[in-house]
C-alpha cells in the first residue's frame, strides 16, 4: 500500500533567530503558581495521610471521575486537532509532540505506540522531550526552564509547513514547550497544545489550543495524576481520530495490523474473517496471496479485485482502505 514521504531530518544547524510570529509569547506568571487551578489545594483530599489505603483508593476515585468530563468539553477543539494531523500526515508532513516530565512522557507513549498500532512509519509520529530519552526514566527540570533550548531542540526536527507541533503541558507555562511551539509556528508549522489550565503562555502561541480543566489534583500539584490521565485520553484520541481519518481503520476495526509476531498474525486473520465474512482458510489463503497485508487483502476480497487493482487502489487513496474499496479519493 501507499507509504508517505517524510520529511528528511538533517544534522542539527545553529537555526536562525526565530521571525516574529503573530502571537507573542511573555513567559508570564512562570513564578506564580498560586494562578494555576493544578496546582492549587484540594478541598476532597485534606488529611490525606490520614486516611486508609480503601479511603485513599475512594478519594482517588472520585476525583478520576471527574477527568472525562473536562475532556468532553475540549471535544471541538480535539477535532480540529484530529482533522489538522490526518491532512498533515496525508500530504507527506509529521505530528511533532513536544513535552517536560509528565507530560512529556504521556507525549512519548502515545508517540511510541502509532508504529505498532497503525503500521506507521516511526518519523511519522514523533516526540520530543526535555533533557532527551534519558529523561523518560529520570528527572531533568533545568531544561524545563529554558526557552532556548526548546527552540533549539525543535529546530533540530526542521519543522516545515506540512507538519503540526503540538505542546503538551499540564500547567501551560513551561518555558521549554512554549518556546519550541513558538519556534515551530514561526517557520510555518500548524501548532496546537493540550493544556489543563486556562489562559496560559502556550496558549498565545498555539493555533489551536484544547483545555481540559480537571481542577486540582488529589495531591497538590502532583500533574502525573488527573492531568497526565486527561492528557492522555486526549493524545489518544487525536492519533486514533488521525489514523481512522486516513482509513487505517475500516468500521472499527484496526485493519493497518503489521503481522510481526504470533498474536499480530492471528489478530489479522480475525479481523479479515470479520470484515469480509468469510471463513478461517479462506482468509488464511487470501492473505498470503496478498502479501501478508491485510489491507491490500480486504481491499481484494471487497471490491473482487487482484492483488494489483488493490494496490493500485489503495495508492489512490492515499492508503484509505474504504476508499479503495469504493476506488475513490482522500478528501480531508
Amino acid at each position: 500500500m501507499a507509504t508517505l514521504t517524510m520529511t528528511e531530518q538533517p544534522p542539527f544547524e545553529k537555526p536562525d533567530k526565530p521571525e516574529k510570529p503573530e502571537k507573542q509569547s511573555t513567559y508570564r506568571g512562570l513564578d506564580d503558581l498560586s494562578t494555576l487551578t493544578t496546582e492549587s489545594p484540594n478541598a476532597a483530599s485534606q488529611g490525606l495521610d490520614t486516611k486508609s489505603a480503601l479511603e485513599i483508593a475512594r478519594i482517588i476515585a472520585h476525583e478520576d471521575a471527574k477527568v472525562a468530563a473536562a475532556v468532553k468539553k475540549a471535544l471541538p477543539e480535539i477535532a480540529i486537532v484530529i482533522d489538522t494531523v490526518a491532512r498533515s500526515l496525508r500530504d507527506g508532513g509529521r505530528l511533532i509532540y513536544v513535552g517536560a516530565g509528565s507530560s512529556g512522557r504521556i507525549a512519548s507513549l502515545d508517540a511510541s505506540e502509532c508504529p505498532p498500532t497503525f503500521s506507521t512509519a516511526p518519523a511519522q509520529v514523533q516526540y520530543i522531550m526535555a533533557g532527551g530519552p534519558k529523561a523518560l526514566a529520570s528527572a531533568s527540570d533545568v531544561n524545563e526552564d529554558s526557552p532556548e533550548i526548546g527552540q533549539r531542540d525543535i529546530a533540530r526536527r526542521r519543522p516545515t509547513r506540512k507538519d503540526i507541533v503540538i505542546g503538551v503541558s499540564a500547567s501551560g507555562r513551561t518555558p521549554y514547550v512554549v518556546g519550541a511551539v513558538e519556534y515551530a509556528r514561526a517557520r510555518g508549522a500548524k501548532t496546537a497544545c493540550v493544556v489543563c489550565n486556562e489562559n496560559t503562555p502556550l496558549a498565545d502561541v498555539a493555533d489551536t489550543v484544547v483545555i481540559a480543566e480537571v481542577g486540582p489534583e488529589v495531591i497538590s500539584g502532583s500533574t502525573r495524576m488527573k492531568a497526565s490521565t486527561a492528557q492522555k485520553m486526549i493524545l489518544n484520541m487525536i492519533t486514533t481520530g488521525a489514523m481512522t481519518r486516513l482509513g487505517y481503520v475500516y468500521e472499527n476495526l484496526m485493519v493497518n495490523v503489521h503481522m510481526k509476531n504470533a498474536k499480530l498474525v492471528e489478530r489479522g486473520i480475525r479481523v479479515l474473517m470479520v470484515v469480509c465474512g468469510i471463513d478461517r482458510d479462506t482468509a488464511i489463503r487470501t492473505i498470503k496471496s496478498a502479501g501478508k497485508s491485510i489491507p491490500i487483502a480486504v481491499v481484494m476480497l471487497k471490491a473482487n479485485v487482484d492483488k494489483m487493482e488493490a494496490v493500485r487502489r489503495l495508492a489512490k487513496s492515499d492508503g484509505n482502505v474504504r476508499l479503495a474499496i469504493d476506488d475513490s479519493r482522500l478528501e480531508l
